[in-house]
């Protein structure tokens, strides 16, 4: 696995990379583009969502407060037919500690939740998700692409978050300055037979400006 920091002209922009949920502070300071927590999913957790039929897994978009997030997610499974279990279980806890994680750093009271099973090339081009932030976590599959681009053409320099590891992305709502330039895209899969599993988590701060 590559964690390197992109070497790049822009001496403001850096990626940070996590040990620990703890680390991922980080993300406040005005010269990280971004963080990434450097995990693994547990061997028996990945094996298990790599041998789940798609249609079981769980998929949705719902805003709520981070403390509905575990039950909301059960509720997703339930929908999907996920099957129960200790797997179905870690995944639950997993999504939850991550979302209470983000909006405790974001000072977030409500966070836009959505799961995406993807088997095309959805969001192929290189670009910047007009928001503040966003987590992103691919559970199955390959993860985010991203790379830093001066002139918001596709970067020369691709790397890929691992599986199962957090990426901490900003948006073009973020008071950023200088831009540093960091973009990202699902990676191209269509006609692989891969299937992918993703959750993204934005943070809201006022629910009736998102009706």
């Amino acid at each position: 696995m590559n964690f390197d920091p992109i070497k790049v002209s822009n001496p403001v922009a850096a990626i940070d990379v996590a040990d620990g949920p703890a680390s991922l502070s980080a993300f406040a300071r005005p010269e990280c583009a971004a963080s990434i927590w450097r995990r693994q999913t547990p061997e028996d957790i990945q094996d298990w969502l790599d041998r789940l039929d798609p249609e079981r897994l769980p998929r949705g978009r719902v805003i709520l407060r981070p403390d509905e997030v575990a039950d909301t997610f059960g509720q997703l499974c339930d929908i999907a037919q996920t099957p129960p279990g200790p797997e179905r279980d870690w995944l639950q806890k997993d999504v939850a500690a991550l979302a209470g994680m983000f909006a405790d750093l974001m000072s977030a009271r409500f966070l836009r939740l959505r799961l995406d099973v993807v088997t095309t090339n959805s969001c192929r081009k290189f670009h910047i998700d007009a928001i503040t932030a966003r987590l992103i976590c691919t559970y199955r599959g390959t993860g985010t692409q991203y790379g830093i681009s001066a002139n918001r053409e596709d970067p020369s320099d691709i790397l890929t978050v691992p599986t199962g590891a957090p990426i901490l992305l900003r948006g073009t709502l973020w008071p950023e300055t200088p831009s540093a330039g960091l973009l990202h895209r699902s990676p191209p899969i269509e006609g692989k037979g891969e299937t992918r599993l993703i959750l993204f988590l934005d943070p809201v701060f006022d629910p009736e400006d998102e009706v």
